[in-house]
């Protein structure tokens, strides 16, 4: 299956188990994803996004080297093979959308040049770095201390995992011991089940109920598992479980924590080639866009409001290195 039939394929599974349902022929809006009886505006994924834009500050288009500011144009590499909410096909199976796009877009108006996407594979991102094809990526990459030797960040959103439940499952989940007894879905050999591994093994050793971890093939899976009955929570990337939150109106997330772990904060960054020149602009941009509040009315329109930073750093510390 090719990558732009991914989504339409992912949004009629969805809606085949009852977990979305889209406006009806007679709606105003058709390419708009809500819960059953939800009145208002849901999430568009149509092709005709009317998306937030924002206008050039000529101080801050000032700290984009001369180069770039000749050519005009922002050239960025983005993930073809990111998920909603953060990169997808819209219903015209040809259309980019999602959060990273609307920020990136946003970042470039500030800095008053054009945006030009190319949709890469995971390790041709940093190859289009590496090689200056592209002057940026925002496409959820994590800062790490060894991405800091060849990159600089300008972060703009936190970097974290969460727990969906049932909506109304009156049950918070802060800890280790909040755990203790649960059944609790995770995909395999993501940094989400070490967390949950590690909390497990510390409950046992205190003496509390295990942990009974359940894994399934696709994330519809792990949905029709959820809404049965069958576990009581799934633990995945925090971006997922919002936009699934947001969009299928029949769960909630009881719990967030950080990506990389007890004791650091990871953070997902804006990323250039070390040295570029591009880092602080882009860091200010984000700053501004902070400021007017263009930056929280996109979060907001996929679901990610709680993943907010409120200004942008610039290299700060990484996930650390593992050990070889």
């Amino acid at each position: 299956m090719s990558v732009r039939r991914t989504l339409s394929a992912a949004l009629a599974a969805l809606t085949a188990v009852g977990l979305l349902t889209a406006c009806g022929a007679g709606d105003a809006a058709t390419d708009e994803v809500k819960p059953g009886g939800r009145h208002g505006t849901g999430i568009n994924i149509g092709p005709d996004q009317h998306r937030i834009r924002g206008k050039k500050v000529d101080a801050i288009a000032a700290k984009v080297p001369e180069a770039v500011r000749e050519r005009g144009t922002l050239r960025l590499g983005a993930g073809a093979d990111a998920s909603p909410p953060l990169g997808f096909y819209a219903t015209d199976d040809k259309t980019r959308i999602g959060s990273e796009i609307d920020l990136a877009t946003l970042i470039a108006d500030t800095l008053g040049l054009e945006p030009r996407f190319e949709q890469v594979s995971w390790e041709n991102l940093f190859v289009g770095l590496d090689s200056s094809k592209f002057d940026g990526v925002l496409s959820n990459v994590t800062v790490t201390e060894e991405r800091k030797e060849k990159y600089d960040f300008a972060t703009y959103r936190l970097d974290n995992i969460a727990f969906e439940a049932r909506k109304g499952s009156g049950w918070k989940v802060k800890g280790p011991k909040d755990v203790a007894g649960r059944t609790i879905a995770v995909s395999s050999g993501t940094n989400q089940e070490k967390i949950l591994v590690d909390w497990n093994e510390e409950n046992v050793r205190a003496g509390r109920k295990p942990v009974e971890i359940r894994y399934f093939q696709k994330d519809t899976d792990y949905y029709l598992a959820l809404q049965s009955g069958r576990i009581d929570a799934y633990l995945g990337p925090s971006p997922s479980a919002n936009y699934h939150v947001a969009s299928a109106g029949q769960s909630e997330i009881i719990g967030t924590l950080s990506g990389a772990g007890d004791g650091l904060q990871g953070k997902i960054a804006a990323t250039t080639k070390k040295g570029s020149g591009l880092v602080g602009a882009y860091a200010a941009a984000i700053d501004h866009l902070v400021r007017d509040g263009s930056y929280a009315r996109v979060l907001k329109r996929w679901g990610l409001g709680d993943e907010a930073v409120t200004a942008s750093e610039i290299n700060p510390p990484g996930l650390p290195r593992t050990g070889n």
